[in-house]
Parts: structure tokens; sequence; C-alpha cells
């Protein structure tokens, strides 16, 4: 079988969250490629804190994987997504179109928005949708497609088609890790498509991740760095690495 190499990675991940353990031997058959280089892969999707290589083989990480439950994911990290909430809401203003992905420190964001008198909201976030179903003078557009009951969000091309003629002006977007070469990447090929989706549609791209998202690699990209203009983060967030993102031009104010 001949295959490219992020693509087998990709492929071998979804093997192992399926099944539950894989063995080298096994992929090395099924690949066409040698137990060197399934090693390699395995090492790799490890480095990325994906998996846990075992003796032989590997298996999921399980800690890892929990992320991916919104109501596990909300418990992390809450005083931080707090600050970096206040501190995003402090960016918009009456009259915009802004767009609030999926992600917890996004739905921190939505819970600071309750005093906007003339705000429109587009969403794919069921918990983002409901936390400001109260707030009148916010317009709610949440976009339609297939339910991801873990993440309580929705995904597919229904709800692209809806915002092709669309100008947002500004998109916040968390992740779940941010990498010098890789940008902003997510657990979820689905969620990934969905924020690069909307991404295209916005005039100013900003991310928001607490210090614990930095140096850390996702299945799938939805962003390059040159794609984002400014980044709210976490006190702690890796010195090295931020000074490496600020020497692109982007801003970043830490909270």
């Amino acid at each position: 079988m001949t295959i490219f190499l992020e693509e087998r990675r990709k492929d071998i991940l979804t093997w192992i969250l399926d099944h539950g353990r894989v063995s080298v031997s096994e992929l090395s058959e099924h690949y066409g490629v040698s137990e060197v280089t399934i090693r390699a892969d395995l090492q790799a999707l490890e480095n990325q804190e994906l998996i846990l290589r075992t003796h032989g083989g590997a298996i999921p990480n399980q800690p890892e994987l929990s992320d991916i439950a919104l109501n596990k994911r909300i418990e992390k990290e809450v005083e931080e997504k707090s600050r970096i909430g206040e501190a995003a809401a402090l960016k918009i203003s009456n009259g915009e179109t802004i767009f609030l992905d999926s992600s917890t420190t996004t739905l921190a964001i939505a819970r600071k928005l309750t005093d906007f008198a003339d705000l429109t909201v587009i969403t794919n976030s069921l918990a983002v949708t409901q936390e400001l179903m109260a707030s009148n003078g916010i317009s709610i557009l949440l976009i339609g497609g297939l339910v991801l009951r873990d993440d309580a969000s929705t995904y597919g091309w229904p709800g692209m088609d809806i915002l092709q003629n669309m100008s947002i002006q500004k998109g916040f977007f968390g992740a779940h890790g941010i990498d010098i070469d890789h940008g902003l990447t997510d657990l979820s090929p689905a969620v990934a498509e969905v924020k690069k989706g909307v991404l295209t549609k916005c005039q100013e791209v900003i991310a928001v991740l607490d210090a614990t998202k930095w140096g850390k690699i996702g299945l799938a990209s939805f962003a390059s760095l040159n794609d984002i203009k400014t980044i709210i983060t976490g006190q702690a967030a890796p010195a090295h690495l931020l000074k490496q993102v600020s020497n692109k031009g982007i801003q970043i104010f830490l909270v």
C-alpha cells in the first residue's frame, strides 16, 4: 500500500483509537513498510502525546484523549481561561460580527459578552449558543451540520455553505496546540475542517490559548502562524516559544 507519511500516521492513530492496541508487526505488514519506519511513526505520535508506545506496539494515550470531551475540558485551567475570555471580550465592539469556535476558551469569552447590546455571534458550538441565549442584545447564528456529541459542536458542509457570502470581523479560535511549524492544530479532523473554513472568512484571526497548549501538536492543522494576527494566552506560556512567534509579527497578550 503506497501512502504518504502524514496520511499514514493519521491512519495509524485512527487504527489505535479504534482498536485500543496495535503491534508494530501488523502495521508493518498492513502498510508495506519496514518495522523501523513504523517505530518512527509511533515515536512521532507519542511525541505529540497522542499515543503511548508499548513493547512491540502502542496504545491510546487515554488521559490525552479524554481532553476531547467538552465536560472534561471545561474543568481544566478554569481561572486562566476566564482571564483570557475577559481580555478577548475587550477586543470586541458593538456592531461587529464575530466567530467563536467550540473550544472551552471561547466558551469563556461567551460568558463575558452578556453586556453587549448589538453583536452578532457566529458559532458551531452548542455550549456557546446556550450561554448566549439569554442575551437579548446578541444575535446568534449557529452553523448547522452533523453533531459531535463529545465536543457539543456541529460540523460538515451544510453549515459551511451559509458562510459563503459572509464577512466576519474577528474570529476567535482555541486549539489543542500551537507549534512553530504546524501552527494551530486540533485532535479532531472534523473540528479542524470547520475552523479552517471559517478562518478564511475572518478579517482578523485571534488565537485564545491557555499556557498548556504551547508546543503541542494535534492530529489536524487548521491555521498557519501567518494566518494569526493576535494571540491571547496565559502568563506561564514558554518564553522561548513566545519569542519565536512574536518574531513572526504576531501580537501576544499575556494574562
